[in-house]
Order: C-alpha cells, then sequence, then structure tokens
C-alpha cells in the first residue's frame, strides 16, 4: 500500500568552481517526478560558471547564498539554517539521484502514517559520464542503528535523509569527516530509522588524494573513539591504528 504522505525535501547543494559538473546534478533535482522539494544551493564565491548554471535554472532553486566560506561543512551549516522542509539531503555538485523517481519512490517506501526520523538507501559509484561502475563497497545494514558505524560509514552521507526535527550543525573542529560525526549524532538522536531499500545517489568517484584519505581517516578514528570507546575502535580497526602508531603522519 502506498504511502499518502506528502514530506518536503529540502536539498542542498554546496558548490565551489563546480560549473564542469554541477549540471548534471541540478537536472537530476529539476526532473524528479516527486514535487515536494525545497531547492538551496550554498556557493564559495566561485570564479568560473557555477553561477551562470545556477541562474540558468534559477526558477528551479529556491534559495542561493554565494559568498567565500570556512570550508565544505561551514557551507553545508549554512545551507542546513536555511532549509524548512521535512527532510534534509546534501546532494554536492557531481552526485546525482539515481532515477527521476527516486524521491517518490523514497516517499512510497513508508509505511504507516508517521514520517521516520531518518531514510537511508544505497549509493551507486559512477564515472564522469555518469556511467555504473560499482556499488559502494559498505551496503547499507538491513536495520542501522547509531551502533552501526563502528564497522564504518554504512550509509553514504548524500543516501542518508534526516528529519529536520533532529538537525544540529556540522562540527567544524572535523575538516574532513565531519559528516560521520553527524550522522553518528542523528542516529543517537532518531527513533525510527527507515531502510527504502533503494539505490538513492550516483556519487562521482572523484578518488581523494592520498593526504586527505589520510587525514579523514585519522579523523574517523578520533570520532569512533569518541562514540565508540578507544578499546573497541582499536580492536575493530587494529591495523589501521597500528599502522598510525608506527607511522603517525607529518
Amino acid at each position: 500500500m502506498h504511502s499518502k504522505l506528502n514530506p518536503r525535501f529540502s536539498i542542498i547543494t554546496v558548490t565551489y568552481n563546480a560549473g564542469k559538473v554541477l549540471e548534471d546534478t541540478i537536472q537530476s533535482i529539476v526532473t524528479q517526478t516527486y514535487k515536494n522539494i525545497e531547492y538551496i544551493v550554498v556557493d564559495g564565491a566561485s570564479t568560473d560558471n557555477t553561477l551562470q548554471i545556477v541562474e540558468k535554472y534559477g526558477h528551479h532553486i529556491h534559495k542561493v547564498v554565494s559568498e567565500p566560506d570556512k570550508g565544505l561543512y561551514d557551507a553545508m551549516n549554512k545551507g542546513m539554517k536555511l532549509a524548512t522542509g521535512d527532510y534534509l539531503c546534501f546532494l554536492n555538485a557531481g552526485d546525482s539521484f539515481h532515477e527521476d523517481d527516486t524521491l517518490q519512490l523514497m516517499v512510497h517506501s513508508i509505511t504507516g502514517n508517521e514520517l521516520p526520523d531518518i531514510l537511508y538507501g544505497e549509493t551507486a559509484i559512477v564515472d564522469a559520464d555518469g556511467h555504473f561502475l560499482h556499488m559502494r563497497r559498505l551496503s547499507a545494514p538491513e536495520h542501522l542503528t547509531w551502533k552501526s558505524f563502528k564497522q564504518g560509514m554504512l550509509v553514504c552521507h548524500q543516501a542518508f535523509f534526516a528529519r529536520h526535527t533532529l538537525l544540529e550543525p556540522y562540527d567544524l573542529r572535523f575538516r574532513f569527516s565531519a559528516d560521520f560525526d553527524w550522522c553518528i549524532r542523528m542516529m543517537k538522536k532518531a527513533r525510527t530509522l527507515h531502510n527504502t531499500h533503494l539505490t538513492i545517489i550516483d556519487y562521482l568517484d572523484e578518488g581523494m588524494t592520498t593526504h586527505n584519505r589520510k587525514a579523514s581517516l585519522k579523523e574517523r578514528f578520533r570520532i569512533m573513539a569518541k562514540y565508540y570507546g578507544w578499546i573497541g575502535t582499536v580492536a575493530h580497526h587494529a591495523w589501521f591504528a597500528i599502522r598510525l602508531i608506527l607511522k603517525p603522519e607529518k
């Protein structure tokens, strides 16, 4: 039986000189068959053609901010403050919804008359032409809880939709993994977490630089130790922990 619920989705795209990939992201939003959407673009004062593309789709975009920021998570916090929908979704420039009816299918997957606190699903990795490469290495568990992330970030941030009532800002002390910390905080507050059993996002395979990857892993380790305890985290990531101890980053 299909849900009679009609939640509003606040979709936020954070951009900075993203002219090459932004249009595909916007297209995947404006072609959604589900129309109860609020679309917000937060730009870090781009110097390429990003803002011309934003202007081209202006009638589909509800709010635009373009000003310098203190990085990705600062920009995401700005977007969060502007959001008024029932659910928040961050769809970064280069990422897209998997199908034109993805949001419609997500809503249809909800049973009962109450909106779950969190909706989540799977992520496909695609190349620059949008061609499918493979599913994300970590897949979403059947039943997600805040303890699930002991195993790592099992749900991609873009495929994790939190209710507006849960929202708190990203912790800017984390430069690379604030989304990991934020998702755990959202899950700790949530009463109901709903697995849509859908592939929600096509994630652009960019390949983070090795330096950022190392810094990101160190941050994740700190975040896991904070929530799950140091001993448990070391036990789960013994090899990673040993590497950090033997070869600390310069």
